[in-house]
């Protein structure tokens, strides 16, 4: 497949190219900021709130060949006041679905987050993809209007999109809640390749996280789509000390951002 990955050269970008072009596909960067050094895939720089820069770059791609597939990565990875993080992730997100329509490329993987549902009480159980959405911050709002618009998409353009409620990517947990939301490097790219390559996706929801025995979320929705994480976080539980906020961490999905010391004013 051909793929456009924006946010390439952020930390899950640079993990997600590198896999991606290794299965095989033929991939094309996206990003703010030049191409890291060594990178030796095809570079496009551009801003995705800018929707002319993107048709731009549709445009550009569109004399090279079919584009098969976006793998929406960008925007801003922290919390942030409402409009920033509106602008970071649903504008991005729309400027990159128009000119899909407008060049007839049929799929779409985002990078959703766990935060859609931060919210949600532990002591409700293991989320499903039915999770009703509770965010627990603006970035957590942001994402969750994000999956709606894919979802109108989905529905008005028949686009297939699917959205990867992502939990803690890292090379290793580095936290005791970590031990049930990490997602280890290998499983990022296999979750990210899953969603690309299921036949007929339409608009799905997935919890990327790997094969944690402690984990939170159900991963049988990633199953459905062919995700088969093969780490756990439990290899690493006694390299992880216990800290203060444990507790107050463990008792919503979002962890720490579900904490008083993320309350803040919306247009601040």
């Amino acid at each position: 497949m051909r793929v456009l990955v924006t946010g390439a050269a952020g930390s899950l970008g640079r993990v997600v190219t590198v896999g991606l072009t290794d299965l095989g596909h033929e991939v094309v960067g996206l990003d703010l900021v030049p191409a890291p050094e060594g990178a030796l895939l095809p570079w496009h720089e551009a801003d995705c709130t800018d929707a002319d820069a993107v048709a731009a770059v549709f445009a550009a791609l569109s004399t090279g060949g079919r584009l098969d597939a976006v793998v929406h990565l960008a925007g801003l990875p922290e919390e942030a006041s409402l409009p920033d993080a509106l602008e970071s992730h649903v504008i991005t997100t729309a400027a990159l679905l128009d000119a899909m329509v407008a060049h007839r490329v049929p799929r779409i993987v985002y990078a959703s987050s766990n935060h859609a549902v931060g919210r949600t009480p532990r002591a409700d159980g293991e989320l499903t993809e039915q999770a009703q959405p509770r965010p627990d911050t603006y970035y957590g709002v942001a994402k969750v209007a994000a999956e709606a618009l894919l979802r109108l998409f989905a529905d008005r353009h028949a686009i297939d999109a699917v959205c990867c409620r992502i939990g803690s990517f890292l090379e290793q947990p580095a936290s005791m809640r970590g031990l049930s939301t990490w997602l280890s490097h290998g499983d990022g790219v296999r979750m990210v390749e899953a969603a690309l390559t299921a036949p007929s996706p339409g608009y799905a929801v997935l919890y990327g996280i790997s094969a944690n025995t402690r984990a939170w979320w159900d991963l049988e929705p990633g199953r459905r789509l062919g995700y088969e994480p093969q780490d756990d976080a439990e290899d690493f539980a006694d390299r992880v000390q216990p800290g203060p906020d444990d507790e107050a961490e463990a008792e919503h999905v979002g962890g720490p951002y579900a904490l008083a010391r993320f309350h803040r004013p919306a247009l601040a």
